[in-house]
């Protein structure tokens, strides 16, 4: 029934053994922290074996019990070129920012109120992250968009740390609330001010200003693995009282190991949620999806099955990534089926699949029905329905449609929110119309005179889309010149540009100069960028101290590093020693394509010939 659960190579999802969590590189001593509400409840977990099932009954689940069926069939069956393609995705929507902690400490404009308008949500699945624990009234202040005076205070001083302005503030005698203390910090969290927000947090829990929640050290939770990455965000864990080192907790430090595709430190949390006895809900098991639909896409029958068994009901999230699997394997039949069936449950698609079917119905050549989904997407009127503009751009800009784009934006550009500027600057890019984009980016200068570091990246990227290497570092000097700090996703930009130029020397140089000077994180892709480069080479030197370097901040576990890394060796036309042995001390199972790559640089594998001497 599950074909893959037959696999000799399967992770057994349906209880990660003991075993799997004794084998992982850093054993887990307490838990890891995640932060995400919603969770359903789900039976509980046998703490030894297998996770006891329950027989599977529920039927409403009928449907999605055929479509995992057929969707394990299709994994066990792919090609080698599909095989090839179960690595690392890069998928970032449009004004996303990844989470680096590498923030710039800038003035914000009164008037830009566009991430407020996105809210604090995990980007990748579209649930809200985990402020303080807030009244109804503090509900209402942060759904409005309102900002704390405290959180004004923080930011109107970039210099100025978040400990003297805390400081003033108690001996100003000014109120410090539970209230006003959550809202800075989701405020904070809005503009993805993580580093500070994380020192209003610190600041916090050492003064005892309030009680704490388990809400709010998921929070802290989250803002250290953000800041600094999971591993310290593990370490954090002991200091949690035991009392409140529950689901949420967890669940928080799963989905940020997930966030980082941290494949071995994603399998540990989960095996010790399952230790602790935690539920499993519908969100850990869409965590997991999400992982491996990512890194290796045989597992995901295994997460399927432990769903279909333990009667957890699929989310639409759930079903988004079914949708994008189908069409991966380009069964659109398969991802329309899902969709109807859904309607069928009284269940109406949300944006997130429209848009998922929209991509597929694209990458099939579909251009009709791509053009159908669009337009239930736009409705009757853009004018209307604004909040679709900024998916549109996108979309049509994938489709070399420069007319649509332009259609869109007479919408939007007599009173442009900042989401959809910096969506169409990412359209105009895409279609190779600098001059558009450029016009775009010099109406918000004039809109909302100073703009972050993370809006001029938008631009960036679109001159790292065509090679202008000369505007990069002209719009680079620009920044600097208007007081910029430069984060990640700008710095990745700039690597990009160098690279593309042929100039993959200067790209690591200016890539450590930066980590020197900042001590920020680098974006996991800039990394590959340069590694990519030094793989086609056969620079093997080069590509193992960029692999060294990956490792030494954190990223590891992944497939994706150690596939360019391997490339490296064959290009070079040398034995890569241990390589095997470095691959299982990561707890990593490389898929079909991989293994014959591996095979290429073994220096012990046998041929005709050396069986011929024998």
């Amino acid at each position: 029934m599950w074909a893959l659960r037959r696999a000799s190579i399967s992770l057994r999802l349906r209880g990660f053994s003991a075993g799997t969590s004794r084998a992982c590189w850093v054993k887990l001593t307490t838990s890891k922290v995640e932060d995400k509400p919603g969770i359903i409840e789900s039976p509980q977990i046998s703490c030894k074996g297998s996770l006891s099932f329950k027989t599977f009954h529920s039927a409403g689940q009928t449907s999605f019990n055929s479509i995992v069926r057929e969707i394990s069939s299709q994994a066990d069956s792919k090609s080698k070129k599909e095989d090839d393609d179960m690595e690392y995705e890069l998928e970032t929507p449009v004004g996303e920012v990844h989470d680096n902690g590498g923030e710039d400490v800038e003035l914000i404009s009164e008037q830009d109120s566009s991430y407020e308008n996105e809210g604090v949500e995990d980007l990748n699945t579209g649930q809200k992250l985990p402020d303080a624990e807030v009244d109804s009234t503090e509900k209402e202040s942060q759904q409005k968009g309102i900002r704390s005076e405290l959180f004004k205070a923080i930011i109107r001083i970039p210099g100025l740390s978040v400990n003297s302005v805390l400081t003033k503030w108690v001996e100003e005698g000014k109120e410090l609330s539970r209230s006003e203390i959550s809202l800075a910090i989701h405020n904070l969290r809005v503009f993805r001010m993580y580093r500070k927000a994380l020192q209003l947090s610190d600041w916090v829990e050492a003064k005892q200003t309030i009680d704490l929640t388990e809400k709010d050290y998921a929070s802290r939770l989250d803002l250290i693995a953000k800041v600094h990455g999971v591993y310290k965000a593990e370490t954090y864990v002991e200091r949690i009282p035991k009392s409140f080192r529950g689901e949420l907790v967890y669940q928080t430090l799963l989905a940020n190991c997930v966030n980082e595709n941290n494949l071995k430190k994603s399998e540990e949390v989960f095996s010790k949620m399952k230790d602790l006895k935690l539920p499993v809900s519908v969100f850990a098991c869409n965590q997991m999806l999400l992982l491996y639909k990512r890194t290796d896409k045989r597992k995901i029958a295994n997460v399927l099955s432990l769903m279909e068994e333990e009667n957890i009901k699929p989310s639409l999230f759930s079903h988004k990534i079914l949708i994008d699997l189908k069409g991966k394997y380009k069964d659109i039949a398969g991802m329309e089926q899902i969709v109807e069936k859904l309607k069928a449950e009284g269940v109406e698609p949300d944006i997130q699949i429209q848009l998922a079917l929209a991509k597929q119905y694209a990458s099939a050549g579909l251009k009709e029905k791509v053009e159908a989904v669009l337009k239930e997407i736009e409705g009757g009127s853009l004018e209307e329905n604004r909040s679709a503009c900024q998916y549109l751009f996108t979309i049509y800009a994938d489709l070399g449609k420069a007319d649509e784009v332009e259609r869109i934006w007479a919408v939007c550009k007599s009173d442009p929110q900042t989401h959809e500027c910096l969506a169409a600057i990412e359209a105009w890019g895409k279609l190779k119309k600098i001059e558009e984009a450029e016009a775009i980016f010099e109406m918000m200068i004039k809109k909302w005179k100073r703009l972050t570091s993370r809006q001029y990246a938008v631009l960036l990227r679109a001159y790292t889309i065509n090679n202008m290497l000369t505007k990069g570092k002209d719009l680079i000097n620009r920044m600097a010149n208007s007081g910029h700090r430069l984060g990640p996703v700008t710095w990745d930009a700039l690597v990009r540009l160098y690279v593309q130029a042929g100039e993959v020397e200067k790209a690591d140089s200016l890539l450590q100069k930066a980590i020197r000077q900042t001590q920020m994180r680098p974006i996991y892709d800039t990394y590959i960028a340069i590694l990519e480069q030094y793989a086609e080479r056969g620079d093997v030197h080069n590509a193992e101290k960029i692999f060294y370097r990956m490792r030494q901040v954190g990223y590891t576990s992944r497939l994706s590093g150690f596939r360019f890394l391997i490339q490296a060796y064959i290009n070079a036309k040398r034995p890569a020693y241990g390589m095997r042995e470095r691959l299982k001390a990561d707890n990593l199972s490389p898929y079909k394509a991989f293994m014959v790559q591996l095979a290429e640089v073994d220096a012990f594998r046998r041929t005709s010939v050396s069986n011929s001497l024998e």
